[in-house]
């Protein structure tokens, strides 16, 4: 059997059910067809933060005992180095040990100094090409856009758009593989749809009207085709107290632009994994491709600017005008020079069915899309597994395809995506921790708790969207859970969150997000 060749597709802040194949009302036929095709998996789990989630997904191993246990910023002593540890191999090393010709476009996040080349950035993590941004966001219309190590400018086209270029960029680098005779590994880490709200007008103006039935009607939508397409079904919504009726909103127009500009982002990367897609069918190599789409962590609902520093990144636009940062009506959506977020109102949306969003281990902060295709290794179909999987998986999915060993704190998906099954009463234990927010879920019962906050215990398999906590009836169980999210954690390098918080206070030191 010939290696088969691995494309990874990595949204950024992309809700659980913003894709049509999982129940949303964004125009991302391409993505559909995929799962249509191949397989989906309903209870797939990332981590609630972006870098996290990028370095479980390269490793197999959970951040913290990678060094990556919140973001990028190294906070050591008494906190996280912030970036990758270079001690331990990454799937690109891994496959560029087989022969693999492997590159990453788009987004890093994985390094706490971005301005000297060192150790830890992508072409010293076994990529042979990088191009892409180091940092956690920037402009979609003037990112600070690397090759290699090279820090360059993107020339003058006036249409430059980051999306678009990452996509024309994957192409090239298929063509040129396949062109070498090598198998590949592609990482295609899209900031879309991740802030700021850049997006073409032509792209905005297809959603305007549709977003002007506002968050309540669409809510409602996407909770009934859900149950259609066969991945929830959902009797009751949970309701975030912090966010109003539509109706009441302070400007319809504005909100509803805000959410038309984060659907084109969402659509204008649809389009470019359909470039690639196409690609693929060219060369007569997408049977033998496995290709996994999935997101970072739930949808965001950061409100801009959240710090000084975010305010003096912005900068100017190319010709000379200032950026200016905040989620208000006078800065419009779309366009270079605004820099703001779609807000906590439409981040709700995103994450129908679930509870809370990005930085929480609430089901909306850790609960996403995940699909997957490759049709002469058996995934194929358009099944939809109900078991519970994790983004440490990634890592052993691949290195399983291609015939190498499963390391880490993953398990190999192959044979849920070859055979996908419904939610059964296995006993996999999956944890997590940011912040000190905290969880565990082993079966059907999760544990979770907000920092500081006393446990709450869901059963997911009636209550999914977390709505009935029954901790008091099961104190055994909670004593049990917890004990066992401790282990967890002290295998894992987790620091508590209290001693990460002492630092930040004593170094008068904002927190992130």
């Amino acid at each position: 059997m010939t290696s088969p060749n691995v494309v990874v597709i990595l949204a950024d802040d992309l809700g659980y059910s913003d894709l049509g194949c999982f129940g949303g009302e964004i125009d991302t036929p391409r993505l559909d067809a995929l799962a249509a095709g191949g397989v989906r998996m309903n209870a797939f789990y990332a981590t609630p933060r972006c870098s996290p989630s990028r370095a479980a997904l390269l490793t197999g191993r959970h951040p913290h005992s990678v060094g990556v246990g919140i973001l990028t910023t190294d906070d050591r002593p008494n906190g996280y180095p912030g970036s990758l540890d270079p001690r331990v191999p990454t799937v690109a090393e891994r496959l560029g040990e087989r022969g693999y010709a492997t590159a990453l476009l788009g987004k890093w996040h994985l390094s706490s100094d971005t301005n000297t080349p060192n150790e830890t950035w992508p072409t010293r993590r076994g990529f042979d090409e990088f191009y892409g941004i180091l940092g956690g966001a920037a402009s979609y219309y003037d990112p600070p856009l690397y090759e290699g190590e090279q820090r360059i400018e993107r020339g003058d086209d006036p249409d430059y758009y980051l999306t678009d270029d990452l996509s024309r960029r994957a192409v090239e680098f298929v063509d040129a593989a396949v062109a070498g005779g090598t198998p590949f590994f592609l990482y295609l880490a899209y900031t879309a749809p991740h802030w700021p709200l850049h997006a073409p007008e032509h792209r905005i103006a297809h959603y305007r009207e549709r977003y002007r039935r506002g968050w309540d009607e669409l809510r409602r939508r996407r909770a009934d085709r859900l149950s259609e397409v066969a991945l929830e079904h959902v009797v009751d919504l949970p309701h975030d107290p912090e966010v109003p009726p539509f109706a009441g909103a302070a400007s319809l127009e504005w909100e509803a632009e805000r959410m038309a500009t984060y659907a084109a982002q969402v659509e204008a990367m649809d389009a470019g994994v359909g470039r690639l897609l196409d690609a693929l069918d060219a060369h007569g190599v997408r049977d033998d491709t496995l290709v996994i789409f999935t997101s970072d962590n739930g949808a965001s609902a950061e409100a801009l600017p959240f710090s000084p520093s975010l305010t003096a990144h912005a900068g100017r636009t190319r010709d000379g005008r200032e950026v200016r940062v905040g989620n208000e009506p006078a800065i419009r959506p779309g366009p270079d020079d605004g820099f703001a977020s779609y807000g906590r109102s439409w981040a709700q949306l995103s994450n129908t069915p679930f509870r809370r969003y990005k930085r929480w281990v609430h089901e909306g902060g850790i609960a996403v899309p995940f699909l997957a295709s490759w049709p002469h290794g058996g995934v194929t179909g358009g099944g939809v597994s109900a078991a519970p999987a994790h983004i440490v998986d990634v890592a052993p999915t691949i290195m399983t395809a291609v015939g190498g060993v499963a390391e880490g704190a993953g398990e190999s998906l192959l044979e849920l995506l070859r055979a996908p099954r419904t939610f059964d009463s296995e006993e996999r234990t999956l944890c997590w921790e940011h912040m000190g927010n905290a969880a565990i879920r082993r079966g059907r019962w999760k544990l979770v708790r907000d920092a500081d906050q006393p446990w709450e215990l869901y059963d997911l398999a009636i209550d999914r969207r977390e709505l009935h906590d029954v901790a008091g009836q099961h104190p055994t169980l909670v004593a049990e859970l917890e004990r066992a999210w401790h282990d967890w954690a002290d295998a894992n390098g987790v620091i508590p969150w209290s001693d990460v918080l002492a630092d930040f206070r004593a170094r008068g030191r904002a927190l992130p997000g």
